[in-house]
């Protein structure tokens, strides 16, 4: 099933897609009981697909990213987390922020968790996944990287308003039994920047849930973003940085097109 979050007149809705304009209505909680109505709605506008509980991520979790980076295979899946601020939806502008000038897009496979998950062992994690969508991880490189800005850890450059977009769907998790096995790219104004498969993953799917419901219980609602792979643009020769007037283009195979335009902050 494909579940969409959008508008139509004026409120917001939650419902199974049916195509890129109409959905029918569902009714009650994703994470605990709901039903899909009968009631078929106009979508006036896409959302992102959920608000998360939680925006987790991983960070350098593919081996030819890691590579680019001129970092080593990490022994441990590296965490850090994005506040609620930077959550977008599909179609909306992700904003340069002014005390930036270093943006960069990072096309990544994001899991929701379904249901309460703690101490879950690798064979069994998948079953606390309720689905799949794609994220933007964007990034403020300078903030990322230069501790002159208070940099030199990941969150700061990864937590500026609208760093997340999210969509288009969540694919449910029967409909994709294997999430290691998905194309991803980015494409930026028509040109591809960034191709792989999630296959190239250092911690898979399950032994990513595994380590981070060793030492928190994952919310149902929470969002995994998953890592990207090679060719992001502070790696490329001249750099590649994000641009007011811009398009980025997410796609991950059986998920669908993440489309997000690039503006200056008011």
């Amino acid at each position: 099933m494909r579940i969409i979050r959008f508008l139509s007149n004026g409120k917001t809705y939650t419902g199974q897609q049916v195509d890129d304009r109409t959905a029918l209505r569902i009714d009650g909680n994703l994470f605990d009981a709901y039903k899909v109505t009968g009631e078929k709605l106009a979508v006036d506008k896409l959302l992102a697909p959920l608000v998360p509980t939680d925006i987790l991520c991983i960070g350098l979790n593919y081996r030819e990213h890691a590579a680019e980076s001129k970092s080593e295979i990490p022994k441990h899946p590296m965490l850090f987390i994005k506040g609620s601020n930077t959550l977008n939806n599909p179609f909306d502008p992700v904003p340069v922020p002014r005390r930036s000038s270093e943006i960069d897009y990072e096309c990544e496979l994001a899991v929701v968790i379904g249901r309460a998950a703690k101490n879950v062992s690798r064979e069994g994690a998948l079953d606390y996944v309720f689905g799949y969508t794609a994220a933007n991880d964007v990034s403020a490189r300078d903030w990322q990287r230069e501790k002159n800005l208070g940099g030199g850890q990941f969150a700061r450059g990864k937590g500026f308003d609208g760093f997340c977009p999210l969509g288009p769907a969540i694919v449910t998790r029967d409909e994709i039994p294997n999430p290691n096995d998905l194309r991803i790219k980015t494409t930026l104004n028509g040109q591809v920047m960034q191709d792989n498969t999630t296959g190239d993953m250092i911690f898979d799917v399950p032994s990513v849930i595994e380590s981070l419901s060793s030492t928190m219980t994952l919310r149902p609602g929470a969002v995994i973003l998953t890592g990207t792979p090679q060719g992001v643009g502070f790696a490329r020769k001249p750099p590649v940085y994000l641009k007011p007037g811009d398009t980025v283009v997410v796609e991950l195979e059986r998920i669908g097109r993440l489309e997000n335009p690039i503006t200056r902050e008011a």
